[in-house]
């Protein structure tokens, strides 16, 4: 199963692709989507048409996204949930169903602490996905998601193979 992770950004929106095989993960690729333009629409565009393009080079089966909370720059909040908007509106139309994970979720999955910064994450990343070239700090934060999503569809799948024999 290929698992996406999308960090939304408005001017940068990074993105990782993993392979689940079991319990094994492996790294597809990664990179960030740039949003272009000299106004709002534009840059949603070209994030929604650089994602779209990307879901169809790489085929994911599941995705997730970072969730976003309101911070003092409400405007700059209003803006990334609009970002975040497009990459879920993507993730629909290629058929998929997004997970979303708060960031110290993310973190405490990843680095087994939710307030770890950037560099915890791109070294337990870099870890975890051997010889993986990461785009950078917002390509590492999309791949701690596709890992964190990876985790809680594994610990589904589990459960649910267990309520399945408990019922049998």
């Amino acid at each position: 199963m290929r698992v996406l992770g999308i960090d939304p950004g408005l001017r940068n929106m990074g993105w990782g692709v993993i392979e689940v095989t079991g319990s094994r993960i492996a790294h597809v690729a990664n990179g960030v989507c740039h949003g272009t333009g000299d106004d709002l629409s534009g840059r949603l565009l070209t994030l929604h048409e650089a994602l779209t393009d990307m879901m169809a080079t790489y085929g994911p089966d599941a995705a997730a996204i970072e969730q976003t909370f309101v911070n003092k720059d409400g405007a700059g909040t209003l803006k990334l949930g609009q970002a975040r908007g497009v990459a879920m509106l993507a993730v629909a139309q290629a058929g998929l169903r997004v997970g979303e994970y708060a960031p110290n979720a993310v973190k405490k999955a990843v680095v087994g602490v939710g307030h770890a910064d950037k560099r915890q994450v791109l070294h337990m990343v870099q870890l975890q996905l051997p010889g993986c070239k990461v785009a950078g700090p917002d390509a590492a934060d999309a791949l701690a998601i596709a890992i964190c999503h990876a985790h809680h569809l594994q610990s589904a799948g589990t459960l649910a193979s267990a309520l399945a024999k408990a019922s049998a």
